[in-house]
């Protein structure tokens, strides 16, 4: 074990401030209708703009040179003891050995598990994190974190900074973020890359109804579907990933600029 795992739970004060004081989240105030009352600058729509800016800038500027990476999505309620999470925090190491960073949400249960393998493989740990008034800030496996108020600024950087998701079991949320990508991917928003759903005891109704319903309706098409692939096996799902990195580009891209800095440091002028 390494000695980062050893630390205390952080407990960062501006995720935990809404529950500790029984106040609403940020996400709630903006999306609430304002009242008649008067209010303060900082309680208007035009500052949250602000502070919405601030939250992408700091997204982009702290993950500005990460490099390749992946992201994990999953329940915060998986225990340790689960298969779920073993197969997480396996999957993980998998991926940072291959040389590529591991983003999760932060939390704990499969994103614990997530960073946990990360840091196991030696690569790169995100947490990005954002403000709940029942999760007490980023786990102690999180090397590299990033708080945010905002779901949608959050899901943003996800998307932005991963070239694969990987989905395990997980509530709404976890959904939320699986849908998400496939809209992306679906409606060419965003570059076709992996989304990998983790464990067919837990998936396959999802995608047997979406088969026989959505697709049999006509509300999606056969190609559709194919943007989902179904894994039971972490050295599978590292596999899938470093192959579709490798036909889209990435990996090429990244051993040519190592080479560059060697021949550079290296080089006899």
């Amino acid at each position: 074990m390494s000695k980062n795992s050893e630390k205390p739970p952080r407990h960062d004060p501006v995720l935990s401030r809404a529950a500790r004081l029984g106040q609403p989240t940020q996400d709630q105030k903006l999306l609430e209708r304002a009242g008649p009352s008067p209010m303060s600058f900082t309680d208007t729509d035009p500052w949250r703009v602000l502070r919405i800016t601030g939250e992408f800038v700091e997204g982009f500027d702290t993950l500005a040179e990460l490099g390749p990476a992946v992201t994990l999505f999953g329940s915060a309620r998986t225990k340790p003891d689960h298969p779920h999470y073993a197969a997480a925090r396996e999957t993980a190491r998998l991926l940072a050995e291959a040389g590529l960073a591991v983003i999760t949400g932060g939390g704990p249960g499969i994103m614990e598990a997530g960073n946990r393998g990360a840091q196991e493989g030696g690569g790169v740990s995100v947490g990005l994190a954002v403000e709940l008034p029942f999760e007490q800030g980023p786990n102690r496996y999180v090397e590299v974190a990033v708080n945010f108020h905002y779901f949608f600024v959050r899901k943003t950087i996800f998307v932005k900074y991963a070239q694969a998701f990987v989905i395990f079991p997980g509530g709404f949320g976890t959904l939320d973020e699986f849908f998400e990508a496939l809209t992306l991917i679906q409606t060419g928003k965003v570059r076709h890359f992996p989304v990998i759903l983790f464990g067919s005891d837990y998936w396959g109704g999802l995608l047997a109804w979406m088969r026989d319903t959505q697709l049999a309706d006509g509300k999606i098409s056969p190609a559709d579907l194919d943007l989902i692939t179904l894994s039971d096996s972490p050295q599978e799902v590292c596999d899938l990933i470093r192959t579709a990195m490798i036909e889209g580009g990435w990996l090429e891209a990244k051993e040519a600029a190592a080479r560059q800095v060697t021949e550079q440091v290296y080089s006899p002028d």
